[in-house]
């Protein structure tokens, strides 16, 4: 019998890119299995960059909202598919009532406030061995006992050349210097965001060696990216908030080299397969460590006796994880 899983996907990019790998997992166990996927409606482009995704489905909800009634809703919409197992990556309640009101005779996901009845195959956690957030997403795939870390294959979006193009023709861009591709924003807060007087002075730097500068992000990163811009010449663009989140993915493509936060369009880089210089503040790359090949990463973290604290502020008030990580260090490995 084919095996149909219904997946409750995470809400922010960087965990719905290392989601794939348990996707990817999932195709390999069994080959002839579908996958659909519940995300929320910014995600679903990008989910048709997964080969392994049959559907994504909107969950039609706002993230952090409760919406009981919905989710029922939603569940009991997709009752008719029959699917044969359910697993539900976030650990809130409300993320297991669409799986249990579509009628999926295995659902599948760790403890966590109270789902005792909306899931029935519960899970402990142990964060001893999954220390990394992609092993608990891979986890799932295996049977609850396994008392090992799996492995992880690494995530990979496909790209769009013809999307490449069109974009190119509409920004204005050309491909006549080499690109490096800087994403200077951090939602989670200032702790795991590299100063932008930083990636200015790289940027110029960078132009003067003959390369050209593009500044990705949402329209939240806007005013991050005009400060990016603001110092240097031409060669520097502020992209930020021009184009939609998948585009991301096939400038991206595009680039010799991306400078990059700990953050979602991290792991986005990652994915398309792009060399990597990726700065840690807050968090470590021991626990979200970009998903690549060793030769495609350069990972800057100085590994303070305070770090990592994983707080969106700097408790001490310096930020010295960061601020200790000068801009020249970052230019060297990009122009070696």
């Amino acid at each position: 019998m084919q095996r149909r899983f219904l997946i409750i996907g995470p809400s922010w990019i960087g965990d719905m890119v290392m989601a794939q790998s348990l996707f990817i997992t999932l195709k390999q166990l069994h080959p002839d299995c579908l996958i659909d996927v519940v995300a929320p409606q910014w995600s679903l482009p990008i989910l048709k960059r997964m080969p392994e995704v049959n559907e994504g489905i909107s969950a039609n909800v706002s993230h952090g909202e409760f919406s009981f009634f919905k989710r029922r809703a939603i569940g009991l919409g997709l009752k008719s598919r029959r699917y044969t197992d359910a697993v539900v990556i976030p650990r809130s309640w409300k993320s297991a009532v669409i799986p249990f009101f579509a009628g999926i005779a295995i659902r599948t996901g760790y403890r966590g406030e109270m789902r005792y009845g909306l899931l029935n195959d519960i899970r402990p956690l142990d964060k001893t061995i999954l220390k990394q957030t992609v092993q608990r997403y891979v986890a799932h795939a295996y049977p609850a006992v396994a008392g090992k870390a799996p492995d992880i294959p690494f995530p990979a979006l496909q790209t769009d050349v013809q999307n490449s193009d069109r974009l190119l023709d509409e920004l204005g861009l050309s491909l006549d210097k080499p690109v490096v591709c800087m994403m200077p924003g951090a939602e989670y807060g200032p702790a795991k965001q590299w100063p932008l007087e930083y990636y200015s002075k790289l940027a110029h730097s960078l132009v003067i060696e003959g390369y050209q500068v593009w500044v990705l992000g949402s329209d939240k990163d806007r005013a991050a990216g005009e400060e990016v811009c603001q110092q240097n010449d031409a060669g520097v663009y502020n992209l930020c908030g021009r184009t939609q989140l998948v585009d991301t993915v096939d400038l991206l493509a595009c680039a010799k080299s991306v400078v990059t936060n700990d953050s979602g369009l991290m792991h986005v880089a990652a994915a398309v397969g792009v060399e990597l210089n990726v700065i840690y503040g807050s968090s470590t790359p021991d626990y979200t460590p970009p998903l690549t090949d060793e030769a495609k990463k350069n990972i800057f973290y100085l590994g303070l006796e305070c770090s990592p604290c994983f707080k969106r502020v700097c408790p001490l008030g310096h930020t010295d994880c960061l601020n200790n990580i000068k801009y020249d260090v970052v230019f060297n490995s990009i122009v070696r």
